[in-house]
């Protein structure tokens, strides 16, 4: 038996927490939407990055009970919305891998679907082009930082690293970019 599943269902310490269901309603609503673009921006699939978002609130339930501080529910949010952005881009590309091997070249494409590619404008798919190139700790810096408008401060906790961390990646994300861009124009 799972240890997550003996906790999912204890009941919060009167008092000092909302319940399960009031504190991750309340998250869902109010930042459910910017999680999925950031995992839009992350995997470039609405679905991938809605499964992972919902992946993430399902877990927050999970573990509400044990969350020292609800304060604490939204940066385990971020990162495991990151976590299982990486989880996705590793599958995807071992099945990139092995279907390329099978069909002796053949790559996945850009966009899955019509909608996803109409929606964006020929600048945006470019930048976004751009930002999937980066080193995932670049990318994944660039996006706390200035997709959902963390401090330095929240990027460093969000991505397990130092504040210098992320402000050296944020800066060497946004020289990549900017070179990348330069070159397609």
């Amino acid at each position: 038996m799972d240890y997550s599943d003996t906790h999912a269902d204890t009941p919060p310490r009167p008092g000092l927490r909302p319940p399960a269901d009031e504190g991750v309603t309340a998250l869902y609503a109010e930042h459910a939407v910017g999680l999925i673009r950031l995992g839009f921006v992350m995997l470039g699939d609405r679905g991938a990055a809605e499964d992972v978002v919902q992946d993430a609130f399902l877990g927050l339930y999970r573990n509400w009970g044990r969350l020292n501080d609800p304060a604490n529910a939204l940066t385990y949010l971020r990162t495991s919305v990151l976590n299982g952005c990486r989880a996705a881009l590793r599958a995807r590309a071992r099945r990139d891998r092995r279907d390329r091997a099978a069909a002796a070249g053949d790559g996945w494409l850009q966009f899955d679907s019509a909608e996803a590619a109409v929606l964006l404008s020929e600048e945006h798919r470019e930048v976004l082009a751009a930002v999937r190139k980066l080193a995932p700790r670049q990318r994944e810096a660039l996006m706390l930082r200035y997709y959902l408008g963390l401090s330095p401060d929240e990027t460093a906790r969000v991505m397990g690293v130092s504040t210098g961390t992320v402000k050296s990646a944020v800066s060497r994300a946004i020289a990549v970019v900017g070179r990348a861009l330069k070159e397609e124009s």
